[in-house]
């Protein structure tokens, strides 16, 4: 009996430690079906080894391998009665056979047992129950058939990795389970052992006590040396596998509310409330995606997607919140992608396996939407005391900075608008409400609108002219610029896309899409803005708010009007006689020296005051592109004024290399210039230099005229490269690129000016040619 007995404790302690390896990886799962799964595959494989032990070794593995599939499809039919799964079972066999491994290392914690999250553990279970019952058992080496047990309970610790505590229980119990495993199996003493003297005896047991000793002293010296070298989280092992991904449509569902809005009528889903519609709004907001990263070209979601079963992680209660639970009955028919509509926040979902962000709360359905898939969504909706808003702040610090990101260059005429609204607004709430408002007041919804909300989109939404298609949109434009001017604002935000369901049930259609904006507060979560129009006539930007810069450049010399006492004593008949100038026609023969010379000032101050108002005009007025284009109006007149009028031939960076020197002294009546030849870079380099080609002009030398040496002109690249954009990217060029080309042309025809004699700058101003040269 007592022989009997020992030999059982050996298959017992193995069936033991292959349990608690169950015990160990059940931890992270939802419920304790894993672990029954796992300790009723150790008792399979062990009571197979022992009912096979008397037949030849070779047969052990196929009546083993048998029970094995039998077991399984057993396992996987429980699972999937457990998740209430109706796919047909040779289907859902092949999937969870395929993709066991990547849906386990996957799957959001707590993981359901499903059938592709329990194969993995049952069928690795099993066989190692088989190594260790032919090695254990039949082969009587307890030592070496406790080496799978002991592989199989590493592998559990590491798959749940940091996301359980220590396991110093199941620990304690399996290195229990092998010692008692070992002592039984230990061999009794032999006869030969009894006959030795007891002076041998001591000797052989203080050899081993020795031993003992040594292995003892050398684990308390190097122990703590070896502790230090192990991390304190153990790995993840979910880091190396990549879990279900969407592609740029559902990353970006924002791209397609444009398309949505024109095609109203188009049905994309059927929303069916299963308990009482909470309040009295018509409609209800079922959310498709949460986007809440932001580059300067597209809003995204960001999220990373983890398997879930049907119950979802809790969100973070926020204090004094009511919670209602909302369920719903969502239909497919048109709604195509990945992304699961569903009512803010989904905490449990039946009917369709799906893929959670915790972060954002999205759901997607990894192998996509269908015509007549349905599901069943419980979502638990929290509602804040709104009225705490007014004395509510925004959180800061590392935690929101997701929220607070933004693509480099942002516009700056938006950075002002943001600035302008933020102004005498220090609450959190009121810099969102004037946003709102702004917004709201402003601008236009226009279903037929375009997509786009990339810094240029969303500027020429809020600067660009009426009647062009600026400052009218769709709720694209206004939820981006929204969450855009109170990022800039130190507000955490992020751009919500869903639909407007009725609340009593219904169709839903590409006419009911929707993004609106949320920002977060400090005790009150996500709070929802709406900054759509609130009347069909808005206010013009323009009357609240102008784009211009602030504090505008600086004014070239030029621009200074001019003294009478600086005009410049020329014959009446070199007097301009331009009529639409606003010059008079002629002068009076005869008359005074003293009423000439009043004439010529009267005239001279208009042409300065036009000259004026048309550098304005150029400059400062219009879109982008007709600011630049003014720009280079303003960079070849200077030429012309300076007697260096551009070749028509020329490309626009031929152009600026040509006017990159300043004339040189004029020599025996011929005006030496040097140009750098077109593959030049040296731009600007003195005369003479080497590879510069000399040009002669022949015109007549100019008395009082200065020498060329006032060093090199400014650089005309911004301008250079503006005037490119205008001319192969209409459209595209910014307000930046329109300010810094104009203030590099009035800065080269400063310093044009500059170098010219005293009475030749007086004349500069007051020249009518750049009035009627480009009519």
């Amino acid at each position: 009996m007592v022989r009997l007995l020992r030999a059982a404790v050996v298959p017992v302690a193995l069936i033991g430690m292959l349990a608690l390896s169950g015990v160990v990886l059940g931890r992270i799962y939802a419920d304790d079906l894993l672990f029954r799964l796992v300790a009723g595959a150790a008792v399979g494989s062990i009571g197979a080894g022992l009912a096979t032990r008397r037949l030849p070794s070779w047969s052990a593995a196929p009546v083993s391998a048998v029970l094995l599939a039998g077991y399984t499809a057993l396992a996987l039919k429980l699972a999937a009665g457990h998740a209430g799964m109706t796919t047909p079972f040779p289907a859902m066999v092949r999937e969870a056979l395929v993709n066991g491994i990547p849906r386990l290392l996957t799957a959001m914690i707590p993981v359901e047992s499903t059938p592709d999250t329990v194969v993995v553990p049952v069928v690795a279970t099993w066989l190692a129950g088989l190594a260790a019952a032919e090695v254990g058992v039949r082969a009587r080496r307890v030592l070496l058939g406790s080496l799978t047990p002991v592989l199989l309970y590493v592998g559990a610790l590491y798959v749940v990795g940091p996301n359980a505590g220590a396991a110093v229980g199941p620990t304690l119990g399996f290195a229990a389970l092998v010692v008692v495993a070992l002592a039984v199996s230990a061999r009794q003493p032999d006869q030969a052992y009894q006959k030795m003297s007891a002076k041998i005896r001591a000797r052989s047991l203080a050899g081993a006590a020795g031993g003992l000793v040594a292995v003892l002293a050398l684990g308390a010296v190097v122990g703590p040396w070896i502790s230090g070298q192990v991390g304190a989280d153990p790995v993840d092992p979910r880091k190396y596998v990549e879990p279900p991904q969407v592609d740029s449509l559902d990353e970006s569902p924002l791209n397609r509310i444009s398309g949505w809005m024109l095609a109203p009528k188009q049905q994309l889903f059927a929303y069916q409330p299963e308990t009482a519609p909470t309040g009295k709004a018509p409609t209800v907001k079922v959310r498709l995606a949460v986007l809440s990263d932001y580059d300067g070209v597209t809003w995204k979601v960001g999220g990373v997607y983890r398997n879930a079963g049907r119950v979802l992680p809790d969100q973070a209660a926020l204090s004094g919140a009511e919670t209602a639970e909302v369920r719903q009955r969502i239909t497919v028919s048109g709604l195509t992608g990945r992304l699961l509509p569903a009512v803010a926040t989904p905490a449990e979902v039946s009917g369709a396996r799906v893929a959670y962000d915790a972060s954002t709360g999205t759901l997607i359905r990894p192998e996509g939407l269908s015509s007549g898939l349905t599901y069943t969504v419980t979502s638990r909706v929290q509602s804040p005391d709104l009225n705490m808003l007014p004395t509510a702040q925004s959180p800061a610090g590392d935690a929101v900075v997701r929220y607070l990101a933004l693509g480099s260059n942002v516009p700056e005429p938006i950075q002002r608008l943001a600035e302008h609204l933020a102004d005498g607004n220090g609450g959190s709430y009121d810099r969102a409400v004037a946003i709102e408002q702004f917004l709201a007041e402003h601008y236009r919804e226009t279903p037929e609108a375009p997509s786009g909300h990339a810094y240029l989109n969303l500027q020429y939404f809020l600067f660009g002219p009426r009647g062009q298609g600026g400052q009218e949109g769709t709720s694209e434009q206004f939820a981006a610029s929204f969450a855009l001017l109170a990022r800039l604002t130190g507000l955490p935000s992020r751009v919500v896309v869903g639909f407007e369901a009725p609340a009593k049930g219904g169709e839903v259609t590409g006419g009911n899409a929707v993004a609106w904006p949320e920002v977060l507060f400090d005790g009150l979560g996500w709070v929802a803005f709406d900054p759509m129009p609130t009347t069909d006539d808005p206010t013009p930007v323009e009357q609240d708010f102008s784009p211009k810069p602030t504090t505008p450049p600086t004014t070239p010399p030029e621009t200074a009007t001019p003294s009478t006492s600086a005009a410049p004593s020329v014959p009446a008949a070199a007097a301009p006689a331009e009529k639409d100038g606003g010059v008079p026609a002629g002068v009076v023969a005869g008359g005074t020296s003293g009423s000439l010379l009043v004439l010529l000032g009267i005239g001279a101050l208009v042409v300065a005051r036009l000259r004026q108002a048309q550098r304005r005009r150029r400059l400062y007025d219009g879109s982008p592109d007709e600011r630049i284009t003014g720009a280079w109006l303003e960079f070849t007149d200077a030429l012309r004024l300076a007697g260096q009028p551009v070749p028509d031939h020329l490309s626009a960076t031929e152009m600026a290399r040509y006017a990159a020197e300043p004339p040189a002294p004029r020599r025996g009546g011929l005006l030496r210039r040097a140009v750098p030849p077109a593959d030049s870079a040296a731009a600007g380099s003195p005369s003479g230099a080497p590879g510069s080609v000399a040009v002669l002009d022949g015109a007549p030398e100019a008395t009082g005229d200065r020498p060329g040496d006032g060093g090199p002109l400014p650089p005309l690249d911004e301008l250079v490269g503006a005037l490119n954009t205008v001319g192969f990217a209409p459209g595209a060029a910014d307000t930046g690129q329109a300010d810094r080309a104009g203030a590099q042309a009035l800065a080269y025809a400063a310093a044009l000016r500059e170098r010219r004699s005293w009475w030749r700058k007086a004349w500069w101003s007051v020249h009518p040619g750049p009035l009627r040269w480009h009519r």
